[in-house]
């Protein structure tokens, strides 16, 4: 259930008035649909076993498809895979919270009549809504995730900050968390694979609110870059795939906690995270829609197209919103 549909085409042309009415089309479709955790979801009636086979990861799945997971029993594959769903939705509800900060602190400085103070607590409202449903599943699941690396939840108090003093750098960040778990989660559900019914409800919640909420980026961004200086477009430039790959590490990678939790053995884990041609390949799948946008803003420069690939998050971009990766290739 993905609301691609709903928000216009981040291609469109950037000038203030398209962008007033982007502002106003999202605000709307976030009153005509909207998710409560409480009541758009019946958690009594779904039942979390840690040895329940639908929470088995699928061999699609970067941890799935390893030979380690593989080799496990399926009671062991089933445990790890709970514990894997419920660190990444904890993971994202940290990542969420430091959003939400953010987004107020944007919003306070915004003057009357402004559409982005609608939009933004719109969006502040769902993300509650989602903490809630992320660490409604963790209480669940009783696994002991803690989420975040240790240097993520140490700065994550500091990173609403910028969303005042440097509000562009603060939504390429925004992406940069948003992207790789809508990725993750809607080739999830496209796929044929039979996962638990309340973590696939979970899912199609947060990717339909999600589309919204990375179009607002989007937009966002490209309004904003119009008016910048080429010294302001290089700096941006730069920034970009740095943040994308710092907080795609953290949402994405597990913690030295969570690795001693699943029983993940170091060289597995070194060659998981990102050690294979087809672990690096999933990385740079992650980041397509964000290399079009960067194309299309003007700040996929020559030096900043070698940092990407420094990175190892350099492709080809996606043609349309939400391309399959498989077509990405």
């Amino acid at each position: 259930m993905t609301s691609t549909q709903q928000i216009p085409n981040y291609r469109v042309p950037a000038d203030d008035d398209s962008y007033q009415a982007s502002l106003l089309e999202l605000s709307e479709a976030s009153v005509e649909q909207h998710f409560d955790a409480f009541v758009d979801i019946d958690w009594d009636a779904y039942e979390i076993d840690p040895h329940d086979p639908r929470f088995v990861l699928p061999a699609h799945d970067i941890v799935g498809g390893h030979p380690w997971y593989q080799a496990l029993s399926p009671q062991e594959q089933a445990r790890v895979g709970l514990y894997r769903q419920a660190n990444i939705m904890k993971v994202g509800l940290q990542f969420e919270q430091i959003l939400i900060s953010g987004l107020m602190n944007y919003a306070f400085g915004l003057p009357n009549n402004d559409r982005s103070f609608r939009y933004s607590t719109h969006e502040a409202t769902e993300e509650c809504h989602h903490t809630q449903m992320f660490q409604e599943f963790v209480n669940r699941s009783g696994m002991p995730v803690a989420g975040g690396s240790v240097v993520f939840r140490a700065v994550g108090m500091l990173l609403p900050q910028f969303a005042r003093v440097l509000p562009v750098a603060f939504f390429v960040g925004v992406l940069a968390g948003e992207e790789p778990i809508d990725h993750l989660q809607k080739s999830l559900l496209r796929s044929e694979h039979a996962m638990h019914p309340l973590v696939q409800r979970i899912m199609q919640i947060h990717v339909a609110e999600e589309a919204r909420h990375i179009g607002f980026a989007h937009h966002y961004l490209r309004n904003t870059t119009q008016g910048m200086g080429r010294g302001q477009r290089a700096f941006l430039s730069v920034l970009t795939p740095l943040i994308m790959r710092w907080l795609c590490d953290e949402i994405m990678k597990p913690s030295a906690r969570a690795r001693r939790d699943m029983g993940l053995p170091d060289e597995v884990y070194a060659e998981m995270f990102w050690g294979s041609d087809s672990s690096r390949k999933f990385l740079r799948d992650l980041f397509a829609d964000v290399r079009a946008l960067c194309e299309d803003i003007g700040i996929m420069n020559r030096p900043a197209r070698r940092l990407w690939r420094r990175m190892g998050i350099d492709g080809r971009p996606s043609r349309y919103r939400s391309e399959p990766a498989s077509a990405a290739a």
